[in-house]
C-alpha cells in the first residue's frame, strides 16, 4: 500500500471545545469518546464518515453554545493485513 488513506475511509477528528461535557453527550454527538483535558476543555475524538458529518457534528456544538477551540484530523495506527 501507498499509505494513503482510502476514499472510502472514514477520516479521524479530535474535536477540542470549552469546558468539560458531562460523558452522557458521547452519544448525542455519535459515539465519538469525550476526554476531559486538564486544561478545562474537552476533547470529541473518533471516526467521521465524511464532511456532512463533520459539518453536522460542528452544528451540535454550536447548537449546545460551546466554545469550539480546535478542528484537528488525526492520523491513527494503522492495522496491518493478516491475508
Amino acid at each position: 500500500m501507498n499509505g494513503r488513506r482510502r476514499p472510502d475511509a472514514p477520516t479521524h477528528y479530535e474535536l477540542t471545545i470549552q469546558g468539560h461535557l458531562d460523558e452522557r453527550w458521547s452519544n448525542w454527538f455519535g459515539g465519538l469518546d469525550l476526554s476531559h483535558e486538564n486544561n478545562g476543555t474537552t476533547t470529541l475524538r473518533g471516526a467521521v464518515t465524511d464532511q456532512a458529518e463533520l459539518h453536522g457534528l460542528l452544528a451540535k456544538v454550536r447548537d449546545l453554545g460551546a466554545t469550539l477551540i480546535s478542528v484537528t484530523t488525526v492520523d491513527i495506527p494503522r492495522q496491518h493485513d493478516t491475508h
